[in-house]
């Protein structure tokens, strides 16, 4: 008996972001496009002992206005952000979550770190009164799937609820993932993205002394330089991007809005290394993603790379997009938004997915900032310093995590 199934056309409907340049989705891609950094010293915590003193963090984020004060305590960070960037998808797509449509509807939202806070927080109540005073909530505020868990109460979303921890690919894979649920059947819409609240003192002390880190103290705006020859490690974020996919015929038998059409996903495995990334994984993973939607390297216009403003891994990247797509690999426009966003980690893919959609939505290429001397071994377009309107009719997203896990999502501006 076969197991085919005609696949489902997916589009985006609706976008939520949470991020370094604004808690919304206009005040990000605005921020993006007039090239403005969301990097400044670290305000969370002190930092007076610390090789790093500056991150990428969310400015004027109130919880309150998505979430009742007494359900705080029982939450992290990144369940704070997915929620609201999950709230703000959610309105933005107008698909209303009824007893008629509510299982047919899901959550797939993807964290890295999951809840690094709380433990640090719990842990020293251990270590200062003894383990009765941990906190009852501990538990259901640090782990991973607790972002999709309360989506699905909040939005009352009955159908497929899962999370992804796949390191610095989460949210691209939750997305990937969501994709083939829709395109086989098994649900109409899906709240998807990735979340990440890790700026704390354990995780900005431990990414510094893995080396990973940038340590340009003295001028942190100018800390994230991808593909710069001066660039020395990444800048830590945190926010949400979380996307409503939707079935096509579902989307437009309510007249809803597209941004783009999801048309393409790929996952590889470097099976390499814990931390040091290696070519063939990224190449892989491109070409299967352009493979799966059946187009030829050459139809691609733009690849919001993973680019995080390390001296290896960019130059990683780069020779992979050259392997992947030949000559095309010159014709290409790129650009690392996270020169502005810094590097949400398990956030970062649902973050730069939905960018990537806006910039096929209104052709308009987001830049790379802080690019000034440029690096021989980094010689693509990186859409220097400056926005770029230009044709856009295939867009990749690039996600690479720790582990050798790799995902890419491929969007294609929207024709019936």
């Amino acid at each position: 008996m076969s197991n085919q199934f005609t696949k489902k056309r997916v589009v985006v409907t609706g976008l939520g972001l949470v991020s370094p340049l604004g808690n919304t989705k206009e005040e990000t891609w605005t921020g993006l496009l007039a090239g403005r950094s969301g990097v400044d010293y670290i305000t969370r915590f002190d930092t007076s002992q610390h090789p790093v003193r500056f991150a990428a963090e969310t400015k004027g984020f109130d919880p309150l206005k998505f979430i009742e004060k007494k359900e705080l305590k029982k939450m992290d960070y990144f369940i704070y952000f997915a929620v609201a960037a999950a709230r703000e998808a959610m309105e933005d797509s107008g698909l209303k979550i009824t007893s008629d449509n509510a299982e047919d509807i899901g959550v797939y939202i993807g964290s890295g770190i999951g809840g690094f806070g709380v433990f640090e927080r719990e842990h020293s109540k251990m270590l200062e009164g003894g383990p009765g005073r941990i906190s009852p909530f501990f538990i259901p505020a640090s782990i991973v799937n607790l972002a999709s868990g309360y989506v699905s109460i909040y939005s009352g979303a009955k159908g497929p609820n899962s999370a992804t921890a796949t390191a610095c690919s989460s949210g691209a894979h939750a997305i990937g993932d969501s994709f083939r649920i829709i395109q086989r059947g098994d649900a109409v819409a899906m709240i998807c993205g990735g979340s990440e609240g890790a700026i704390t003192p354990m995780s900005v002390g431990g990414f510094a002394s893995m080396r990973a880190l940038s340590t340009r103290n003295d001028d942190p705006q100018r800390a994230s330089r991808p593909f710069d020859k001066d660039r020395d490690g990444f800048v830590i974020g945190e926010g949400a991007g979380v996307l409503l996919l939707e079935e096509l015929e579902h989307a437009q038998a309510r007249g809803a809005k597209i941004y783009a059409e999801v048309v393409g996903y790929g996952m590889t495995s470097d099976a390499f290394h814990i931390t040091m990334p290696d070519m063939d994984g990224p190449r892989r993973v491109m070409l299967k993603t352009l493979k799966d939607a059946g187009i030829e390297p050459q139809q691609v216009d733009y690849i919001n790379v993973h680019g995080t403003s390390t001296p290896v891994g960019d130059v990683n990247e780069t020779n992979a997009i050259k392997a992947a797509f030949g000559d095309h690999a010159y014709k290409l426009a790129l650009s690392s938004t996270k020169s502005m966003t810094g590097h949400l980690l398990g956030g970062a893919g649902g973050l730069e997915a939905g960018i990537t959609a806006l910039a096929v939505q209104n052709q308009i290429l987001p830049p790379t900032i802080n690019y000034e001397t440029a690096d021989p071994e980094c010689d693509l377009d990186c859409i220097p310093n400056q926005a770029r309107q230009t044709k856009v009719e295939y867009a990749l997203s690039n996600s690479f995590g720790f582990g050798g896990t790799n995902a890419a999502l491929l969007f294609k501006r929207f024709s019936a």
